[in-house]
């Protein structure tokens, strides 16, 4: 990327991958345990689970990797190649 260059000027420039459900998964958790365990709705564990999250709430992931004993790269992947 140039000096001048916007991020966007580019078509694609990569996102970000959640990786909760692995990690539940990997534990046997279910969503509805996680979300009791974190303090939140099933829905928004559930949006996690699934990769479907478009804003990241900083507080619940610290909640969520103090529950699963992980860092946050253990959650969240970059991913550059286009995927689509």
């Amino acid at each position: 990327m140039k000096d001048n260059d916007s991020i966007f000027s580019f078509k694609y420039y990569g996102r970000i991958k959640l990786k909760l459900k692995d990690r539940m998964d990997e534990r046997g958790l279910t969503r509805s345990r996680v979300a009791d365990y974190v303090g939140t709705r099933f829905e928004v564990i559930d949006k996690w689970y699934n990769n479907e999250v478009e804003r990241l709430d900083l507080d619940l992931l610290a909640r969520i990797c103090y529950i699963l004993d992980c860092e946050v790269g253990d959650l969240l992947e970059y991913e550059l190649k286009k995927t689509i």
